[in-house]
């Protein structure tokens, strides 16, 4: 997996880097085929205090990108809160994987014992 992490208005820490990276690794238990994964930290100027820090992350699987934001007030809350985003949406794509290629072997049965009678 390659991790790209990048800051707009921000110092990409090692204590950042690494915070990412064990969180990323909870989504990687989860599902280990991800190619790509490039992660943009923010601080927005704005005039009002709530949710000044953003995250943002773009996740390839093999034959689809899911991307997901998230802000907050403290940089740590916004990359928990990407990460258990991200963890629903994975999880989502698996479900669906597993679903859609064992549909196929429900109806096999049913068709075979139909031509046999």
């Amino acid at each position: 997996m390659n991790l790209t992490i990048s800051g707009h208005h921000l110092e990409v820490t090692p204590a950042i880097r690494e915070y990412v990276q064990n969180k990323l690794e909870r989504i990687t238990r989860h599902f280990d085929q991800v190619i790509d994964t490039h992660v943009f930290l923010a601080v927005d100027n704005l005039t009002e205090k709530e949710k000044r820090q953003k995250a943002e992350i773009n996740l390839q699987l093999s034959g689809k990108i899911l991307h997901v934001a998230s802000a907050a007030q403290d940089l740590y809350a916004a990359i928990d809160t990407l990460m258990d985003k991200l963890d629903r949406q994975v999880l989502k794509h698996k479900q669906m994987l597993r679903n859609h290629s064992r549909e196929a072997l429900k109806r096999l049965p049913e068709n075979g014992e139909a031509a046999a009678a």
